[in-house]
């Protein structure tokens, strides 16, 4: 009796657990609870599909000048034409395609910016929270000195050293935003390393290489992937913002922060010239923005707890 009971009860929990929905699926039910989550989903995954497919969307060359097409107006206003449907710039160039393959720039400065000031961070906040003591007080006291030095007058130093260009643009990002990394992967290892599993495997001579990287930075990293996903946002405004100075990546290769550049000039009178690539940073940083606040409510435990 009591054997038939043990297996109607084991076909029970099996039954359970296989209607159980697994963790993508988990995952895809959240992001469409989530609207903003979606949105920025969406959002994401249209630029980056726009970036990746550039030479098949973009409808034009974004370098191919034309005098006589020059700053025409979108196609829904006077002397506007459907075959530039955002205008054209004071060069005759189509504003649409700009933006288009400017997303390339755009995407490849955020994340690769935010992989050398991850990868930085990381090391650097698992190193000092592990080990403590003077190791701990010189690295802390390092990033107490880059946050004591304004970021874009630090950035603006480092790029009049190497010169603008693409290669300078994503090794000044990296270098000087590693900071936050390092502080809060640094506050997330202080809590897990006295936890019994660390100890455990403290206790029976695993080296220090391997709980680092194997008992710690698991545990660690869901802190490091909702941060890296808001600082590719920020990275996209800055990169921008250096563009429109004329420290970034120079023509003829097209970023959304020269484009800025170009038609500031011409707000007054050929106003969509700098308004829509304004308009394309706004919505690619939103969404990844949202995006970054949905992984944060699925990743961070803390909100968990507060849900729950």
């Amino acid at each position: 009796m009591s054997v038939s009971i043990e297996a109607q009860s084991g076909q029970v929990g099996a039954a359970s657990a296989s209607k159980r929905p697994g963790k993508a699926a988990r995952i895809v039910r959240s992001l469409l609870k989530s609207k903003t989550g979606t949105i920025g989903f969406i959002i994401v995954v249209a630029v980056l599909f726009m970036a990746v497919f550039a030479g098949a969307v973009a409808p034009h060359d974004p370098a191919k000048t034309s005098a006589a097409k020059r700053l025409l107006p979108p196609m829904w206003m006077a002397k506007g034409t459907a075959d530039h449907p955002l205008g054209t710039d004071n060069l005759g160039r189509d504003v649409l395609s700009r933006i288009i393959y400017g997303s390339q720039i755009s995407l490849l400065v955020g994340v690769c910016a935010v992989a050398v000031a991850g990868t930085i961070g990381v090391i650097l906040g698992l190193v000092s929270g592990y080990y403590g003591g003077w190791t701990d007080r010189i690295i802390m006291r390092i990033v107490d000195a880059f946050l004591a030095i304004p970021n874009i007058l630090f950035m603006l130093v480092i790029l009049a050293v190497l010169g603008p260009g693409l290669f300078s643009l994503i090794f000044v990002l990296g270098v000087t935003n590693w900071v936050k990394y390092a502080r809060i992967i640094r506050g997330e290892v202080l809590s897990v390393k006295e936890r019994d599993y660390v100890r455990a495997a403290r206790a029976v001579g695993s080296r220090d290489v391997r709980i680092i990287f194997k008992h710690i930075l698991p545990n660690v990293v869901s802190s490091f992937i909702v941060v890296s996903t808001l600082s590719i946002a920020t990275t996209i405004i800055l990169e921008a913002s250096l563009s429109f100075l004329g420290l970034g990546i120079q023509p003829p290769t097209v970023t959304w922060g020269g484009m800025l550049s170009d038609g500031r000039q011409y707000l007054a009178t050929s106003w969509w010239v700098a308004t829509f690539p304004g308009i394309a940073i706004t919505i690619t940083v939103l969404g990844i923005i949202f995006l970054g606040d949905w992984l944060r409510d699925i990743l961070d435990p803390r909100m968990k707890t507060k849900e729950s």
